[in-house]
């Protein structure tokens, strides 16, 4: 996908570390990243647009909307995400004239005034980095729970390793942070109130310029100034003290953390307390609009016990592994803009089915499962014609389902149920013809369509399944990925479990057995199912599961019940031209 990172900020902030952080990870999975924002001084890959967003007149915020809409017009953006209320404000307009999503991430408190509760510009979709956030945009800008999401902060744990615990003369207390607005006069009474400046080397590691109170502590306290080697300053130090992102790479790094914040003190961080520091964004975020509500006379002893541990408690380390996973919390980013782009656009790529071809009139079935080849080769004329391109299941498998939405891309997946032979003789040839990709759902106990012949109700034709032999040649196509369809193709909602896992589990085993591959997804015998057929399905190892009218209308939401478009006997050009439009299914539901 093509996403514009928007920021509003002067100087380094935790949101353009988590910006750029999840940016990169984004660009290393294969999305074309760009940054908008006053500065923008972390490593990052993508275009960066400087727009100052700070300058909040009337004309400049017509200005700001205006620049925005030439960006994603030129670049093609699909997604915003935007990590702050001015950048939300005016990437709000952007999107809705330019209908596409917009995500704002919120990674501090909201002020609360009248206009923000009328027009709180949340976007489509609001995340916020932890419970004390969540709490507070519901209850005070009437923000809907539902367009919310928690999702914390991503940092990449892999890079952190518990240091030795420093050798130091005089114990190093770093304190991490912009010196700024109500942090800067939390660092200042902790520098004054609560630590003995004689006794440790006390180091600032903060970008933000002195102000004339801290320039009189110069000769008391080394301020390192702004820093890109943080993880190493920490890893020397006896103690950290910060909030957010500052806390949590501190814990990471083994070492002794104490938690203190704009607003809220949590203290040292230990197992007693790491759920409330972690819903508090490590005393970022406090529960109420306080100001500075700490009573600093109180914190001297906690620092100097703190002092007195050698590293951070390896279960608490645990836990922050567990929450902040830079992957993990990335990719569910990516389900939540697929999640907000679908829904926008109301569009989802078209999954069609067919069964078996004909070439006669005298082949023509009772039961609407078959379609002439001729009608076939005009289908893929008009796909050919619409710029369509196939996918497979291996290619979600191997790619991710977000690989469906790259921009100036049409995608469309051909499936064909039973395994009949026609799909050897008459679809194969055209597959090759226009380089297109099919899978076949594969019936392997029966050697023709039994159990629509022997049948009590409106009995079907004879037609004859591959063979063994047959299937394994057309599985050898590059252009057909092969899936599994049960022994007996047998109603599965009406068997027992044991009989359901025989069917599902026989029938994989014996066709990855004959094609010596392993099969990646399932389709359900006419589309029914229960719980039961669906987690058997995910417990033999399959990776995707196809119905037919029911599942989430979001193909990625449920990857075990993935809604296809049935082609019937009387599905001309025009009608398929319907079907795969993308909002087919969006408008057969309402």
């Amino acid at each position: 996908m093509n996403i514009l990172m928007a920021l509003s900020q002067l100087e380094v902030t935790g949101a353009e570390v988590y910006a750029t952080a999840v940016g990169n990870n984004l660009s290393a999975r294969g999305h074309n990243l760009f940054y908008v924002s006053d500065t923008l001084t972390k490593e990052h890959q993508g275009h960066f647009f400087k727009l100052r967003f700070n300058k909040r007149s009337i004309l400049r915020r017509f200005f700001h909307v205006f620049f925005l809409i030439c960006i994603i017009k030129k670049h093609k953006i699909q997604l915003i995400q935007a990590h702050s209320r001015a950048s939300a404000w005016s990437c709000h307009f952007a999107a809705k004239i330019c209908n596409i999503p917009l995500i704002v991430t919120v990674h501090g408190r909201q002020p609360v005034h009248f206009s923000s509760k009328k027009f709180n510009a949340m976007g489509d979709l609001t995340i916020c980095i932890c419970e004390a956030i969540q709490t507070q945009i519901c209850n005070d800008l009437a923000v809907h729970k539902h367009n919310t999401r928690l999702l914390r902060n991503g940092i990449a744990t892999q890079d952190f390793n518990v240091a030795s615990a420093p050798k130091n003369n005089k114990k190093i207390i770093s304190i991490i942070g912009r010196l700024s607005s109500h942090k800067g006069d939390v660092c200042y009474a902790l520098l004054t109130q609560c630590i003995d400046l004689k006794k440790y080397h006390v180091r600032i590691i903060s970008g933000t310029p002195l102000t004339e109170r801290f320039i009189n502590l110069k000769n008391r306290v080394e301020f390192t100034g702004y820093s890109n080697n943080v993880p190493q300053l920490i890893a020397e130090s006896d103690l950290v003290i910060g909030a957010g992102r500052v806390a949590i790479e501190s814990i990471l790094s083994g070492r002794p953390t104490f938690a203190i914040g704009e607003a809220n003190c949590i203290g040292e961080i230990t197992l007693d307390n790491i759920e409330q520091a972690i819903s508090s964004n490590f005393g970022d975020i406090n529960a109420e609009e306080k100001g500075v509500d700490i009573d600093f006379t109180l914190l001297k002893n906690e620092i100097e016990s703190a002092l007195q541990q050698d590293y951070c408690a390896k279960n608490v380390i645990d836990i922050v592994k567990n929450n902040y996973d830079l992957d993990t919390i990335v990719t569910q980013l990516e389900q939540y803009y697929q999640d907000s782009y679908i829904q926008k656009k109301q569009k989802e790529i078209p999954i069609i089915m067919y069964h078996r071809f004909i070439q006669k009139e005298s082949e023509k079935g009772v039961h609407g499962t078959y379609l002439d080849i001729k009608m076939l080769e005009k289908h893929f004329k008009l796909l050919k014609r619409l710029n369509f391109e196939t996918l497979t299941f291996a290619d979600l498998q191997e790619k991710g389902f977000i690989h469906r939405l790259q921009v100036g891309k049409r995608f469309i997946m051909i499936t064909a149920d039973d395994g009949y032979k026609d799909n050897l003789e008459l679809m194969l040839p055209l597959l090759e013809k226009y380089q297109f990709k099919a899978i076949i759902y594969a019936v392997s106990g029966e050697s023709f369509n039994r159990w629509d012949v022997e049948c009590n109700d409106n009995p079907e034709k004879y037609v004859e399944l591959m063979t063994a032999t047959q299937l394994k040649t057309l599985s050898q196509s590059p252009y057909i990925e092969i899936g599994g369809h049960t022994i007996s193709h047998p109603k599965l909602q009406k068997l027992s479990y044991a009989e359901q896992y025989h069917e599902i589990a026989e029938n994989k085993k014996q066709l990855e057995t004959l094609l010596q591959k392993k099969l990646i997804s399932f389709a359900y015998p006419y589309g029914l199912y229960n719980q039961d057929s669906k987690s058997i399905v995910e417990k033999l190892g399959y990776a995707f599961a196809v119905s037919t009218n029911k599942g989430s209308l979001f193909m990625h939401q449920d990857r075990y019940q993935i809604r296809r478009i049935a082609i019937f006997p009387r599905t001309d050009t025009f009608a398929l031209w319907r079907k795969i439009r993308g909002n087919y299914l969006f408008k057969k539901a309402k």
